[in-house]
């Protein structure tokens, strides 16, 4: 049997957050949400396995500038992006920076879901 990863998600949207926590626990995920970039960095370790769900657009700290700085301290973190507001080439730049997936809000539950159970980590 495949062990279910932790998931991680960030985004600025309480009801983004609580839905994607209804459906995460619903399919048999644990999940950890956080309203901001900078406080899921200031809890989550960079060597914690798991897949982070992370929005784009939220103040501060993008979603890209976080892939970045797990990026450079190496993160076992898998990340799939969402947004409800994606602009030309924000596709392209998430998954050179080594996303497993992106995703326009809104989306259907099964194609997020279908994503995180593609996602494996042997070797990481």
């Amino acid at each position: 049997m495949k062990i279910k990863p932790k998931i991680y998600l960030v985004d600025d949207d309480e009801s983004v957050r609580r839905a994607l926590s209804r459906l995460m626990k619903s399919a048999g995920y644990t999940i950890e949400t956080f309203n901001s970039a900078q406080s899921f960095l200031d809890s989550v370790p960079p060597d914690t396995q798991g897949i982070l769900i992370l929005d784009i657009r939220m103040p501060d700290i993008d979603g890209f500038q976080v892939q970045k700085k797990l990026s450079a301290l190496h993160s076992n973190l898998q990340i799939i992006f969402i947004t409800a507001h994606a602009q030309a080439g924000d596709r392209e730049r998430a998954m050179e920076g080594g996303a497993e997936g992106f995703l326009q809000k809104p989306f259907d539950d099964k194609s997020l879901l279908d994503l995180i159970s593609s996602i494996t980590f042997e070797g990481r």
